[in-house]
């Protein structure tokens, strides 16, 4: 039976919410992840989540009246939205001494999302690195929710050390121990004494290295692609060797976004806007956008 193409939806992003105006949310659970990352998990004062999201949306964060940044969602509970902040200026450095109880903002959901309908029925490969680990994160966690939808999963995940790894939890605990889920995890630099005995190489060597070691095979696969520019160049160029089609590989794109509505002009790339029409593309889509 053929495959069926992967699609992603652009331009219909999923606002439940006023897009302009920020929730006034409570932080009910913050933990550490790393030296410079902290998670948040956002409640409405009521005691609700605060939207409905789709794995890959974004959302944006605001500590008043210090500016607000967008992120991707990492995940939702019934009662909470989850955000995984990395402390890189000045916004973040505020968003990181914030406390369990205080208020913060928060509006959206924005951009489009994971193809999960159009991926049923396929082996799923997650490639992540670093703070490049929440949109992944989204949909391994809905593909787990769904498992019976979907074939084998395997994530391959790299930092720079074993501290930089994020969700440690999820990545050695939690994951493997889900049916027909194979977690890699590399990490670029050892260190003597940090407790790391695994493999140790940049992502993608790592994930070509996985590919062959556990026979895994492109037939009826989709890769889904989150990192930096570096990551991104580089494991790109692995998935095609390896012999996916641009159609099958799937990834969100970074841009500064300011508004979330495609009026500051911040994030497009020539006539595209990310907030909009991304955050998720298909390298075959992404082939056709303007490099410069």
């Amino acid at each position: 039976m053929p495959k069926t193409p992967i699609e992603v939806q652009h331009g219909c992003a999923r606002n439940n919410g006023e897009p302009y105006v920020p929730q006034v949310c409570r932080v009910i659970d913050i933990q550490e992840q790393t030296h410079d990352v902290k998670s948040f998990r956002l409640q409405t004062l009521d005691g609700k989540r605060p939207f409905a999201c789709e794995p890959g949306q974004l959302g944006m964060f605001s500590d008043p009246p210090y500016g607000e940044c967008m992120f991707a969602v990492a995940g939702v509970g019934e009662d909470y939205c989850e955000f995984i902040v990395k402390n890189v200026g000045f916004t973040t450095n505020h968003l990181h001494e914030l406390s369990v109880g205080d208020e913060v903002g928060l509006r959206g959901p924005y951009g489009n999302w994971f193809p999960y309908e159009s991926a049923k029925g396929r082996d799923m490969l997650f490639i992540g690195g670093g703070i490049g680990m929440p949109p992944v994160r989204a949909f391994l966690r809905h593909c787990l929710e769904h498992r019976e939808d979907y074939g084998r999963i395997d994530f391959v995940y790299s930092a720079s050390t074993y501290d930089d790894l994020v969700c440690k939890d999820d990545l050695f605990n939690v994951w493997p121990n889900e049916p027909d889920t194979h977690v890699h995890v590399s990490v670029y630099h050892a260190k003597e004494g940090d407790g790391w005995d695994g493999a140790v190489s940049y992502t993608a060597p790592y994930l070509e290295k996985v590919f062959a070691e556990e026979g895994l095979s492109t037939e009826n696969a989709c890769a889904v692609l989150c990192g930096g520019p570096s990551l991104f160049r580089t494991c790109r160029e692995s998935l095609l060797k390896l012999g996916f089609a641009p159609e099958d590989i799937v990834t969100t794109l970074e841009a500064r976004m300011k508004c979330g509505v495609g009026k500051c002009g911040r994030c497009n790339v020539g006539g595209v806007f990310i907030c909009l029409e991304g955050p998720v593309f298909t390298e075959a889509e992404l082939a056709r956008m303007p490099r410069d």
